[in-house]
């Protein structure tokens, strides 16, 4: 039987994947440190993989030439892949300790609240001098009747 073309956009997509993600990418490579200590970086990886088409029927191209069985096909594919990183796994002076990410305290997430609050600030300024540029003009305009 051949081989129908979403075969092998599929095929495509999920090698391409096999090739980002493998087991180093979860568990990373072992650093020793200066003190000895071996340090394992962990990942959470999440992956999303998705592949449609469509295939017409000859009615629908009557018209045009169309060779053998195959019919014209039209389709994609794509995926997404996220790595996160969830801890580090210390080893180390007779003991071995996971040390966990905070979600909360990652540098990315800081500089987003710093920017939510500087745009917030930015905002309420150029609020306050429409209100005060507006309050400037009303009193213009009550001194120019006031003759």
């Amino acid at each position: 039987m051949t081989e129908h073309p979403i075969e092998g956009l599929m095929k495509t997509t999920m090698n391409s994947l096999k090739e980002m993600v493998d087991v180093n990418t979860i568990i990373g490579d072992p650093v020793q440190s200066p003190d000895g200590l071996v340090i394992i970086p962990v990942s959470k990886i999440s992956f999303g993989f998705a592949a449609g088409g469509s295939e017409f029927s000859k009615t629908d191209f009557e018209d045009l030439p169309v060779s053998g069985e195959k019919l014209p096909f039209g389709g994609g594919s794509g995926a997404g892949v996220s790595v996160q990183p969830v801890g580090f796994i210390v080893v180390g002076n007779d003991q071995i300790k996971l040390m966990t990410v905070d979600e909360g305290n990652t540098a990315l997430s800081s500089l987003f609240d710093f920017m939510g609050k500087i745009s917030d600030n930015i905002q309420e300024a150029i609020k306050k001098e429409k209100g005060a540029s507006s309050d400037k003009s009303m009193e213009m305009d009550d001194n120019i009747y006031t003759d």
